[in-house]
């Protein structure tokens, strides 16, 4: 390994990064909501679900084969939708304004494109 590499080398990966970025604003979010107690549930699953995104990347970042990292691309793709439609829901019962919920669909595609374009690549050179 090079002076340059990292041992945790996803930390590199501009989508991992965008990830992060967006979990960072779901949580900050989530800390300005008003919401009854007893649906707690609600919120944790958001918590899981936007962290799920950059977590998947790294786990599978960190696996010995490229069929497993994509297999981890696609999960993490999988949670950037369960994140819009709990936002989504969210929005419906008026807890966050649609605004918000079409910044973070704007963030979620942006961070799906680049999921779409590794695994691509990741594909189509076999590496």
């Amino acid at each position: 390994m090079n002076a340059k590499e990292r041992f945790f080398s996803f930390q590199d990966l501009k989508v991992w990064q965008k990830a992060v970025e967006f979990a960072e604003r779901a949580i900050k979010v989530i800390d300005e909501m008003d919401t009854p107690r007893k649906h707690y549930r609600l919120i944790e699953q958001l918590e899981s679900a936007c962290t799920s995104v950059s977590m998947n990347i790294a786990e599978g970042k960190g696996r010995q084969t490229t069929k497993e990292f994509v297999q981890f691309l696609y999960i993490a793709r999988g949670s950037l939708f369960e994140v819009i439609t709990l936002l989504i829901i969210l929005e419906r019962v008026g807890w966050i304004t649609k605004e918000k919920v079409m910044d973070f669909q704007v963030m979620a595609e942006e961070i799906a494109k680049m999921i779409n374009s590794l695994i691509k690549s990741m594909r189509d050179t076999g590496s």
